[in-house]
């Protein structure tokens, strides 16, 4: 009997100690390995995040509004489609100081004329300041008056002229005829950067429809401009390269964009807030152009 209890004892212990490991095994692993099954316990109890998400719709008056409107022989623009912010320039206080009162009977839209301000500021650091603006917003009345006294030769009816918009200023140098100014050389490389356009070029005549006026500059905005610039392309051209894309992706300084063509049937969905901010624009044809950046 003796004996047996000296073994009874260690296959106790041995028992014990087995157990306990067992027991607490799982509590003895590194802190690393308790970590990772934490994190990915977390990664499976975490929902979705929850996009936001806006619906446009696109109706049929959004075709004649917004800064991409074309206007020329076969599309008149309507009474509707005037911009809203028109100002006379010298209202703004640096091209008031610039131009004085030279400019007190020209207006144009306030977004265009702010911008061309800058544009102004930008070619006077670089040297050039002789320049001289001739004409910008008119309006039905004023285009029919002007149509009369100059015939089909020198206007347009009303609502065919690009000035009856808001968006359109003649510029001129006090030099010499803008074609041979380094004002006009100036401008036709560096205008983009500001959302104005060379509207129509010498080599695009056949599509634009007008003879070569190297001082009717036409503001479109960013990210348009830039893309018009770089592809050598006027308004016809970019309507009809969106309506073929469907969607451009682009970026402009620092700025992101995403430019989508929609018929007038459609309905944008945006999901916020990634490129939440946008912008739209008919085309005075058949839809709508949206612009979407961050």
């Amino acid at each position: 009997m003796q004996r047996i209890k000296k073994w009874i004892w260690p296959a106790v212990l041995i028992i014990t100690v087995v157990a306990a490991f067992m027991i607490f095994s799982p509590f003895l692993q590194n802190k690393e390995t308790q970590s990772e099954v934490k994190t990915i316990s977390n990664m499976m109890k975490r929902e979705p995040p929850v996009q936001k998400i806006r619906t446009i719709a696109i109706n049929e008056n959004q075709i004649f509004q917004g800064d991409l409107l074309l206007a020329n022989n076969t599309y008149p623009i309507k009474q509707t489609s005037i911009k809203e912010d028109i100002v006379t320039l010298s209202s703004i206080e640096e091209l008031g100081k610039q131009f004085g009162t030279s400019v007190d009977s020209i207006s144009l839209s306030k977004e265009a004329g702010l911008e061309f301000s800058k544009m102004m500021d930008a070619a006077k650091k670089d040297g050039l300041v002789h320049f001289s603006v001739n004409s910008g917003f008119r309006d039905f009345e004023e285009q029919a008056k002007l149509y009369k006294e100059m015939g089909s030769s020198y206007a347009l009816p009303p609502g065919y002229s690009e000035h009856n918009l808001g968006l359109s200023l003649d510029v001129g140098s006090t030099m010499m005829k803008m074609e041979n100014a380094p004002e006009g050389k100036w401008m036709a490389e560096n205008a983009w950067k500001y959302g104005f356009i060379l509207r129509y070029p010498r080599d695009k005549t056949d599509i634009t429809g007008i003879e070569y006026e190297p001082w009717h500059f036409r503001y479109v905005g960013l990210p348009h401009s830039a893309l018009m610039k770089e592809k050598n392309i006027v308004l016809e051209e970019y309507i009809d390269y969106l309506k073929k894309e469907k969607s451009v992706m682009t970026t402009v300084g620092e700025t992101d964009y995403y430019i989508s063509y929609h018929p007038v049937s459609d309905t944008l969905e945006i999901v916020e807030p990634i490129l939440s901010q946008y912008e739209v624009s008919g085309n005075n044809v058949d839809g709508v152009t949206v612009t979407r950046y961050r």
